[in-house]
């Protein structure tokens, strides 16, 4: 059987966003998708009984939108205990994808469970945004980090799901020969018409980008191997207008 796609909900208009775009990822990969919610008790003056069964409406809820929005998707709801970060990071070791919506919560503030969850995860977590389906190429941001091959691998396969247009974008800070043959490098694997090679702030070129992308793919970031948040993933994780994957299975090769 083919590893499921998560997704994360709390009832939110975000998260009903992160519903509709996971539905259409198990759609793509033909496989089950997991509607979560993770249960805590708001505090003891609040009736425990009552909170759950809210809960499990919810879910009922997100499962149904998936059954009106992605018609043949096997959806099912979960509700599990314990922290969303916590929940979503064990649930990721046998999972194809992660999906989380790009409000509410995903903050990025201290603390938040995408600043938890996107390092810890043991699978690809993709940030939604917005209500509307994502339209466009799939950009993959290549540099010069051993995690960016992983990065552009999830990206080619996901374009072939999508079949939309696949883009290798590498950007230097100033060009030069020097800079300009060490991104052919970076970019040999990849045909000539998906190149990109642009010139300015990483970060800030990589947000403007998003605007005109269905989604765009970070590799993990961090020397000698350690899983964090970098300050380019951050910035577009924050800023950028379309979905966003980061893409750092280090364990667990992506499918």
């Amino acid at each position: 059987m083919r590893d499921p796609v998560v997704v994360g909900t709390d009832g939110t208009a975000a998260s009903r966003a992160a519903v509709r775009l996971a539905a259409r990822e198990a759609l793509s990969r033909a496989c089950a998708l997991q509607v979560v919610h993770a249960f805590t008790w708001p505090d003891q003056g609040t009736d425990y009984a009552s909170a759950r069964g809210a809960a499990s409406r919810m879910l009922d809820e997100a499962v149904a939108t998936v059954q009106r929005s992605t018609p043949g998707v096997d959806a099912r709801g979960q509700l599990r205990d314990g922290p969303p970060a916590r929940v979503l990071i064990g649930l990721s070791r046998s999972a194809a994808l992660v999906v989380v919506g790009g409000d509410g919560l995903a903050r990025l503030g201290s603390g938040s469970l995408v600043r938890t969850l996107v390092p810890e995860s043991w699978c690809p977590v993709i940030l939604a945004r917005g209500p509307r389906p994502p339209v466009g190429p799939v950009l993959a941001a290549v540099d010069d980090s051993e995690f960016s091959a992983l990065g552009l691998r999830f990206a080619t396969e996901e374009a072939a799901l999508r079949g939309s247009k696949l883009y290798a974008v590498h950007v230097i800070a100033t060009y030069g020969p020097a800079a300009r043959a060490a991104a052919d490098r970076l970019l040999a694997s990849v045909p000539e018409s998906g190149r990109r090679i642009l010139v300015g702030p990483p970060a800030a070129t990589l947000v403007r980008l998003s605007r005109r992308a269905g989604l765009v793919v970070l590799g993990a970031r961090g020397a000698g191997g350690a899983r964090r948040l970098g300050s380019v993933a951050r910035e577009v994780l924050r800023r950028g207008a379309s979905p966003v994957v980061f893409a750092h299975a280090a364990v667990r090769p992506v499918h």
